[in-house]
């Protein structure tokens, strides 16, 4: 479905205004050229015929004083079928540029590469209706491929579901079923159930994402927060999956930096970036995370070490449903929302997150204006 702003509605009334004033002004041209030939005609009629002698019993003599005796009325009538005539050529004149508007109308719903062609005079209405058909065409298809990614998705999640599932209810079933197992294996066995049962949760849990991505507006609950202390406790909260990957987190902060944004969903962001790094870190490498203000914008740079992301790739990583890693057997896999959240969030605080990859870093970089 297409908007229109309030600038394209101007635009679209000034539109109007030119083209009916263009029709009136040529209208108006036209009126003006059929009284000025008919003057001319009769000043140029008058002299000639003064330059012979006419008699009474001459009847082209008898017509002529006719025509300047009611001189007045036959220009009038004259005048009068000339402005209907101008009229009526400037109706069925509007009247074809409304039938090339529509056919070009219908035209731009076609999906062929064929570009809309109009009059002259309506090369301004021709270059907004090619920008229409150029937008409903990238718009299909960015839906198209936004519906297969998510279409893709499911059918992945519901394969991730039916695997952890499939563990645990073997294991469970073992544990049932064989009664001599050692309280060693028993232990195991229960490890790894409560292992893919979190899995199970946290696939469940991007179900729910989904769902909120899609049917939820965002807005905002903006508060003064202590963006330095904020960071503290989010690396803070990460230690265990640092640990997991002997991972070393550092904060680089010249002061305290206290700005406005809404505390819960900025978490979100930090939080999901944070994940990623961790996610795609090498093992035994660091994450540095930057913060510095420059004068009116904060920036916050989260920098870790790993595999070097492609350029292509690097240019789709705020799509919905897109995911880095494409292997379903990796758990850093994720529904492909986080990035794409964490960028509209970002947006709403009026700032923008950019990705850089490049000899095996990774850098993720959040502006934010100080409101």
């Amino acid at each position: 479905m297409l908007s229109y702003s309030k600038e394209d509605q101007r635009s679209s009334t000034n539109l109007k205004k030119e083209l009916t004033r263009r029709l009136i002004v040529r209208a108006l041209i036209q009126i003006a050229a059929i009284i000025t030939f008919f003057s001319i005609t009769l000043v140029v009629g008058k002299l000639i015929c003064a330059q012979y002698t006419w008699y009474d019993d001459e009847s082209l003599y008898n017509i002529l004083k006719y025509f300047e005796y009611n001189a007045p009325f036959i220009a009038i009538v004259f005048c009068f079928i000339g402005v209907i005539i101008v009229l009526l050529s400037a109706w069925r004149k509007s009247l074809g540029y409304l039938d090339n508007v529509l056919e070009a109308t219908e035209n731009i719903y076609h999906n062929d590469r064929e570009l809309i062609k109009l009059p002259t005079e309506l090369i301004e209405v021709e270059n907004k209706m090619n920008q229409i058909k150029l937008n409903v065409r990238e718009n299909e298809r960015a839906t198209k491929e936004a519906e297969q990614r998510k279409n893709d998705l499911v059918v992945y999640l519901a394969h991730d579901l039916k695997t952890p599932l499939t563990s645990v209810i073997g294991y469970l079933s073992l544990l049932r079923d064989e009664r001599q197992i050692s309280e060693e294996l028993q232990e195991k066995y229960l490890t790894i159930s409560l292992d893919k049962a979190e899995r199970l949760e946290d696939l469940i849990n991007e179900f729910f994402e989904i769902t909120r991505f899609n049917l939820s507006t965002l807005t905002l609950e903006l508060s003064r927060v202590n963006l330095t202390r904020m960071l503290e406790q989010i690396i803070y909260e990460f230690k265990p999956m640092f640990l997991e990957k002997n991972l070393q987190c550092t904060l680089h902060s010249d002061s305290n930096i206290t700005m406005m944004f809404d505390v819960y969903k900025m978490q979100r962001v930090f939080d999901n970036l944070l994940r990623n790094a961790v996610n795609y870190s090498f093992e035994n490498s660091t994450i540095d995370i930057t913060i510095r203000q420059k004068e009116n914008t904060v920036v916050i740079v989260f920098n870790n070490h790993g595999n070097t992301i492609p350029e292509e790739k690097l240019q789709r990583i705020f799509e919905q449903f897109y995911r880095l890693d494409t292997s379903r057997t990796s758990k850093s896999g994720g529904a492909g929302l986080g990035l794409a959240i964490a960028k509209e969030i970002v947006e709403l605080h009026r700032g923008e997150i950019l990705a850089h990859s490049e000899n095996e870093i990774i850098t993720f970089e959040v502006r934010i204006p100080l409101l």
